[in-house]
C-alpha cells in the first residue's frame, strides 16, 4: 500500500494511551466576585501503529494548561450591573506533528470584559488576546501550522425571555 505525506497527517494513530488530570474550582468570593480556575495535566502518547513511532507524544496536547478568569459585577448604586472580567490562559509546550519533529511554544494569553445588566437585557464587550502577542493555536505539519488569533473585539447584545 502506498502512503503519501498527506495520508499520514489526515490518519490517526492505531492505538492511544492517554492519563488525563483535571482540577476546577469556582466560586463567587466576595458579593459580585467570581472566580472560576481550572488546571489540566494530560500525557497523551502513541503505544502501538504501524506509522509512527510508539512513545511519541500526540500532537496538539499539551501535558500542562490552566485557565483562571475572575468577573466582577457591581451590587448596587448607579452602576448596579455594570461589570469587568479578566482571564488568564496558559497552554504549555506540545508537539506539532505525530512524528514529533517540531514542538509548539507554550503561551499566556490574557482576555478581558466589559459587561452591564439590566433587568433582561445585557451588552457585553470582549477583548480577546488582549496584548496583542503572536502564539500558535495548533499544527498539522511542518507546514501548516496556525497561529492565533490577533487582539480582537467581541460586542454582543442578548435579551433574555
Amino acid at each position: 500500500m502506498l502512503v503519501t505525506a498527506s495520508d499520514r497527517v489526515a490518519r490517526s494513530p492505531a492505538i492511544k494511551n492517554e492519563l488525563r488530570k483535571n482540577l476546577g474550582l469556582g466560586g463567587e468570593i466576595l458579593p459580585g466576585l467570581n472566580v472560576i480556575a481550572g488546571y489540566a495535566y494530560t500525557d497523551a502518547t502513541i503505544t502501538e501503529d504501524e506509522t509512527y513511532t510508539p512513545g511519541n507524544r500526540l500532537n496538539n496536547v499539551p501535558k500542562n494548561s490552566f485557565n483562571l478568569w475572575t468577573k466582577y459585577e457591581i451590587q448596587s448604586g448607579s452602576f448596579k450591573g455594570l461589570g469587568f472580567g479578566l482571564g488568564l490562559f496558559y497552554i504549555g509546550s506540545r508537539q506539532a506533528d505525530l512524528d514529533n519533529s517540531f514542538e509548539l511554544p507554550s503561551y499566556l494569553r490574557t482576555d478581558a470584559a466589559i459587561f452591564y445588566k439590566q433587568g433582561q437585557l445585557r451588552a457585553q464587550l470582549n477583548f480577546r488576546n488582549l496584548f496583542d502577542m503572536d502564539y500558535f493555536e495548533s499544527a498539522r505539519d511542518l507546514l501548516r501550522v496556525y497561529p492565533g488569533e490577533p487582539f480582537t473585539v467581541q460586542g454582543t447584545i442578548s435579551w433574555e425571555f
